[in-house]
């Protein structure tokens, strides 16, 4: 198995289930960066909306992590940035006499097969969302950098079963949009829809069943040239991480699946020089990376999450995971711009 995600940044997430602590490492940061501690327990502390989450919940996540190296006098040194971040229930690493059949929907079957037995039943380690606390560390870092450079990453809950938040604007999104976003309980767009969600999940948990959902998130600022074709596309770097999130099974770019049902004229997006001297497209249906290339346009990308499944740890309230997924997505596509960011010029 690996637990490293390696471009120009290098992101090591070690630790067990079972362990008191688990956490990551950094590699390729440029150094002297101004790193705000405040930033990124904000940051991490979104992993528990307070709307939708117990008070206990909010308690167990609220551990800050320790920075043991790469950060002195609040600046990166340009060497390996490694946080420790406290686990709040670590799984007892005896408890092995759970049958692998035992949870329907988890990992536990196809872990045992490929691990021979090895690991832990009751608590595959690697293949649980506790690991979206040191993504989500990683991208407050990454997040801090892009953001000196004008550039932000926002995210807000989409869809909840049947329910729909108002979607981003995909041609005109500014920066105040993503952060006001941030600030809610509930990060959603429009607050009564948000309220609908919250009813369904509240319907769901009393029901005993969970929901799925889907993220949609949004990159402003990114100039274009960014990235490169083929196997290392800024799509492609973004997906990886994306794809490390616990419980995602889909993801799209722009108009994505919709443009199957498109016609050429439809979903070519025509240039043209703005009132700024900019070279900018009418309509965004590429979501912002052409042949794996920043185009300059907002980068936007939808994520699928399923259903939690009975009795497994979702990454937000009990029956939904998608509400404290919102800043691991932030967090997986900071860190990947940022790191096909590092050799763009003039970036250090």
């Amino acid at each position: 198995m690996s637990s490293i995600w390696n471009n120009r940044i290098s992101v090591s997430i070690f630790g067990e289930a079972h362990s008191h602590t688990i956490g990551v490492t950094l590699e390729g940061l440029p150094a002297g960066e101004y790193i705000d501690a405040e930033a990124i327990a904000a940051f991490m502390a979104r992993r528990t909306p307070k709307a939708c989450c117990t008070e206990e919940e909010i308690r167990r996540n609220k551990a800050l992590p320790r920075i043991i190296s790469g950060i002195h006098n609040d600046r990166t040194t340009g060497g390996q940035l490694c946080a420790f971040l406290q686990n709040p229930e670590p799984v007892p690493a005896d408890d092995r006499n759970v049958s692998p059949f035992a949870q329907p929907g988890h990992a536990d079957y196809t872990g045992a097969v490929r691990y021979r037995g090895f690991t832990d039943v009751k608590e595959q380690g690697e293949f649980t969302d506790r690991f979206a606390a040191p993504l989500c560390f990683a991208g407050a870092v990454c997040a801090q950098i892009l953001e000196r450079r004008g550039i932000y990453v926002g995210a807000h809950i989409a869809q909840i079963h049947t329910f729909k938040d108002n979607p981003f604007d995909k041609v005109r999104i500014s920066r105040d949009a993503i952060i006001s976003v941030r600030k809610k309980d509930f990060p959603v767009i429009h607050d009564r829809k948000g309220w609908a969600m919250l009813e369904d999940i509240e319907r769901a948990r009393e029901a005993g069943e969970s929901l799925g959902g889907i993220v949609e998130c949004a990159a402003v600022n990114v100039p274009a040239g960014v990235g490169s074709a083929l196997f290392n596309g800024l799509e492609t770097s973004i997906a990886q991480l994306i794809f490390g999130i616990s419980g995602v099974k889909g993801l799209e770019f722009g108009a994505g699946f919709s443009s199957a049902d498109m016609i050429g004229t439809q979903y070519s997006d025509e240039f043209y020089v703005d009132d700024h001297g900019h070279v900018v497209t009418k309509t965004n249906a590429h979501g912002g990376v052409m042949g794996g290339i920043s185009s300059g346009m907002p980068v936007t990308l939808n994520v699928a999450f399923n259903p939690a499944s009975p009795g497994q740890e979702g990454m937000g309230c009990a029956s939904c995971v998608v509400p404290r997924a919102v800043p691991c997505v932030e967090a997986a596509v900071d860190i990947a711009i940022l790191s096909n960011m590092l050799d763009y010029p003039n970036f250090c």
